[in-house]
């Protein structure tokens, strides 16, 4: 972040990764749940 900033001050990169881990962290969650519901339906 600190590259980018120096080239561009008026950049928000920090948000733009957010996006991505925000969605990484949801998906992960419901790969657990959906995980968890098939071993414990065994």
């Amino acid at each position: 972040n600190k590259v980018g900033l120096e080239s561009d001050p008026q950049n928000f990169l920090l948000m733009h990764a957010m996006g991505p881990n925000v969605a990484g962290v949801i998906g992960s969650a419901i790969a657990a749940g959906v995980m968890l519901k098939y071993v414990l339906a065994m």
